[in-house]
């Protein structure tokens, strides 16, 4: 019995932490969610995977300060502190790693809480008959467990093409089966925690048949996480593969028409999965970056003048993700990808988790690493179509087209979550600037302007609490 309230309780926890836009779940006294009854209709099973979607916007995910829309890139070279802010964040931006730092720490146990959602189902999944419907569940599922274990790896571990080594160093625990009881420990290396993250995408391709809701996986979405995956694992054959197969779905990398109206919820051109934010929840993704008081933006972090120097006027990027306004008497470079809600507060925002110009961008340089440098201009073409009026199309060959596909992914992806992990996977420096916050680079730089390619910093530390938990759990070299 004592067996059975433990598994009550956890659930219980992970069902409600976040506000969920799905119906409650039917429960007994005190909250309390008793597994083993719950999983019998189809209503139930949909509703478990809605709450696995709903996992994304906990603190550690998408809410709170330590919020990733904003963490990968204030650890690279796209954000610079405002002094003006409360220092949210400030060990995170000043490298300064331990197992006890919320914001390089976070996604570890709020990743695991997702797959734990998912494993709740697919533990049950028997219990629907054979059909579209159950394939389709288990699909989803597998998919968000996929995911999140995507999300997971690549923060604590090395990136398969970071290093020669790194495919069989350290790995993650790939948790597979709800269980609270569960000792898991990190015997997996690498190369093997991506084969079970793309044996569970795989399977979600295959057998997905939900279709239009880009708050839900669909086929193209798992196309697209495919074609990440492969990049990060260096099988370029594949990364062009399941990157065209989602392009061939969904073509559109947003028309520059109406590029801005995907910002404010109001379009989801391009767009191929987001997690939705209502006015119910309300969660604040765009508090991690600003805040608005008096009237006026107060920033915690800003757009490093460096790279808003790339962004061109002709750019519609740079009026879409960036404002430049002033805030006790000194202008800044305001990130405002998150703030501009239309019919909603503004800042509840939904999170654009992944775009058809990503995955256009995955397989443009999958086809440069190739030798396929047509191809990957043809691409790259397309892209800043919709990006700059008055586009010419590029000519660009050898070095400087691949110094344009980075640019490029640099400009589109800015403030989503890519820089760190770019920079991560191609065994490049974090160079930050000599520029001060301010709109015209003036003022202080960054105290800790680099980490070279060998630091063990790349791999952020699991967190002690973790540890502490369960001393099974290895920490990384260097903490």
């Amino acid at each position: 019995m004592k067996k059975n309230i433990v598994r009550i309780v956890l659930f219980a926890s992970l069902a409600f932490t976040a506000t969920s836009c799905t119906d409650d779940l039917s429960v007994q006294p005190n909250d309390r969610l008793i597994v083993d009854n719950y999983y019998t209709t189809e209503g139930d099973f949909r509703r478990g995977v809605d709450y696995a979607y709903d996992a994304f916007k906990a603190g550690g995910y998408y809410a709170g300060d330590n919020s990733q829309v904003i963490i990968p890139d204030i650890l690279s070279d796209n954000l610079i502190q405002n002094p003006q802010g409360r220092r949210s964040n400030n060990d995170g931006y000043n490298l300064n790693f331990a197992g006890n730092v919320g914001e390089i720490t976070s996604v570890y146990g709020a990743g695991y809480a997702v797959a734990a959602r998912a494993n709740a189902v697919l533990d049950k999944i028997n219990n629907l008959p054979a059909g579209a419907f159950r394939t389709n569940i288990e699909a989803e599922a597998r998919g968000l467990r996929a995911i999140t274990h995507f999300d997971i790896v690549r923060r604590y571990c090395k990136i398969p093409t970071q290093s020669a080594d790194a495919g069989t160093s350290m790995g993650i625990a790939y948790v597979d089966k709800f269980d609270p009881f569960l000792i898991t420990t990190r015997s997996l290396n690498v190369n093997q925690v991506y084969d079970r993250i793309l044996g569970d995408l795989l399977f979600a391709e295959q057998n997905i048949t939900q279709s239009a809701n880009v708050g839900k996986l669909t086929k193209a979405a798992v196309q697209g996480m495919l074609s990440r995956v492969y990049l990060y694992k260096g099988d370029y054959d594949n990364a062009i593969l399941w990157g065209q197969k989602a392009i061939a779905l969904k073509p559109s990398v947003g028309a520059i028409g109406t590029f801005k109206n995907i910002w404010n919820d109001t379009s989801t051109d391009g767009v191929l999965f987001k997690v939705l934010n209502s006015s119910i929840e309300n969660i604040k993704t765009g508090s991690a970056y600003n805040q608005t008081v008096g009237g006026q933006i107060k920033s915690e972090y800003v757009v490093d003048y460096d790279l808003y120097t790339k962004f061109v006027d002709t750019d519609i990027r740079k009026s879409s993700y960036i404002i430049t306004s002033p805030f006790n008497g000194k202008n800044y470079n305001n990130v405002i990808k998150y703030k501009q809600a239309t019919d909603k507060p503004i800042e509840a925002v939904d999170v654009k988790y992944l775009r058809t110009s990503e995955v256009l961008l995955n397989v443009a340089e999958a086809m440069y690493k190739k030798g396929n440098e047509a191809g990957a201009l043809g691409l790259l073409n397309t892209l800043r179509a919709q990006r700059y009026s008055g586009f010419v199309p590029g000519t660009e060959s050898g070095q400087a087209l691949w110094n344009e596909i980075m640019l490029q992914r640099r400009l589109e992806l800015a403030f989503e979550t890519d820089r760190f992990f770019t920079l991560k996977r191609l065994a490049l420096p974090i160079q930050r600037s000599n520029f001060g916050p301010e709109s015209n680079g003036a003022g202080n730089p960054a105290t800790v302007l680099s980490l070279p390619v060998a630091s063990h910093k790349w791999q952020l530390p699991i967190p002690q609490g973790a540890i502490d938990n369960n001393p099974q759990i290895q920490q990384n070299p260097g903490y």
